[in-house]
Formats: structure tokens, sequence, C-alpha cells
């Protein structure tokens, strides 16, 4: 009897460290892009409906998800995000993007060699057919123009949202970061440090280039929401992560999150 009260122990105990084996651990890297499709990813593109990949904008090609409008004529304010599919709230998330090819005709100047990612966004689920833009936080990417003039990437920007800098709540829509520019078409590497509705750090190839907190609903930017959603005010705690595709073909690859 000993000798079976011992082995049902064994197995039971065996049995608790596998399952605890199979959890993952908050403080490992997962990837949220596996190279090959972008099935744990959703779509939604102004102009159009929930998931409808218009022109095959977001598509995947040599282990790059890339932003491409081949299939496009005008632009058309056919701003698009691509969302991964399940919420995060703190977190640190890291990728790689570079800038390809020319601005799209009919695309806002502004957005030349712009992109960014969006996070602690609302569901894209929630976003009518003539969003434009979701009600999100946005970490801006630009690229340099070869002009000699600087032009910073890893900035804030905040369609539907505020961010409080310095202790006081930033009147602007966009807040430049203090990195380099970066011409032409070279990888940089952008990090993002997210503690829910506390502090939120933008890092640029290993640089901490911007840094705010309090990231709350609010201000304008943003059009064609549900008002229902847009309830100024409320934190932000957190949302959906969203790779930004607004004119300029770009590439992203390597995205990984840890979260905290």
């Amino acid at each position: 009897m000993k000798k079976l009260a011992y082995l049902i122990l064994s197995t039971a105990l065996l049995g608790c460290t596998t399952n605890l084996k199979n959890v993952p651990n908050k403080n490992e890297w997962t990837s949220l892009f596996n190279g090959k499709d972008i099935k744990d990813w959703n779509v939604k593109i102004h102009h159009h409906e929930y998931n409808e990949n218009y022109g095959n904008t977001f598509r995947v090609e040599d282990g790059m998800i890339r932003v491409n409008y081949e299939n496009y004529g005008d632009f058309n304010d056919q701003f698009g995000h691509l969302y991964y599919k399940t919420p995060f709230s703190s977190y640190h998330l890291k990728l790689k993007y570079r800038f390809v090819g020319k601005l799209q005709k009919g695309a806002p100047s502004y957005t030349l060699r712009n992109s960014g990612v969006m996070f602690h966004s609302q569901d894209p689920a929630t976003m009518p057919k003539e969003q434009d833009w979701p009600i999100s936080i946005e970490m801006q990417f630009l690229g340099g123009l070869s002009d000699e003039k600087p032009r910073p990437t890893g900035n804030m920007c905040s369609p539907g949202t505020e961010i409080f800098y310095q202790g006081k709540l930033y009147p602007d829509h966009c807040l430049d970061s203090k990195s380099k520019t970066y011409d032409g078409d070279q990888w940089v590497s952008a990090e993002l440090i997210v503690m829910g509705d506390s502090v939120i750090k933008h890092i640029i190839n290993g640089d901490t280039v911007l840094q705010y907190s309090k990231p709350q609903i609010g201000g304008g930017v943003a059009n064609g929401y549900d008002p229902t959603i847009k309830i100024d005010g409320k934190a932000l705690k957190s949302g959906f992560i969203a790779l930004q595709s607004e004119g300029q073909p770009v590439d992203f690859k390597e995205i990984f999150i840890k979260k905290l």
C-alpha cells in the first residue's frame, strides 16, 4: 500500500511539473509574426469593411509583412491598419521596419516615408466602414528625406487620444522624439515599453528617444467612429497593436512581444 501511495503521489507531482512547463513565462519573448502568413492578424482599411484586405495591401513576402499599393489607383484616403488578434496591457514590443518605394499617387504629402505602430487601440471590429483612424496611440515612424534636414522617428501621435508629457496634458496631436534621422531603405529597430495606463517609452536602435504617461481617450483627428466608443477622459489601460498603412510602402519584420 505504501508503494502504491508513493507511485500515485509521484505521478501526480510529475503531471504538475509537466503542466507548469507548458505555461508561458511572462518574461519570455513571443513572436507575433510567424514569417509565413497573417492569419493571426486582422485588417481594417478606411472605406472598407472589417477584414477586407483591399488590394492585398498587407501581404507576406520573404519573411516580411509588406505594405504595398500596386493594386491601387488613387490612394483615396484608404488609410489601413493590420491588427494582432489579441489585446495587450503591459508589455515590451520590438520590431524592425524600413521604407521602400515611392509614395502612392493621391496619398497626402505628410505620409511620405511615414508609417507607424498603433497601440492601446480600440478593437478594429468596432470600427465603422468610414472611420479613418483607430482611437489609439501611435509610435510614428518617419524616414529622412535625404535633404540633410532632421526628421526624427519614434514620435508620438494621438488619434482620438491624449497623453501627459512632463507632467502636463500635452495639447498637440504629435510629439517629436529626440532620435537621429534615418535616410534610405535601411532597417530601423523600434521598441515600445508600455506599462498599462502609466509610463510609455519609445526606443529607437537601442536609445530611449521619448517618454510620456497617462494615455487616455480624448482629443480629435479620428473621424467616423461610433460615439459610444469614444469616452473622453477614460484611461487607456490596454488595447490592440496594429501596423500602419497610409500611402508609403513599408516592410516590417521580427515582431516580438514580452509581457511585463
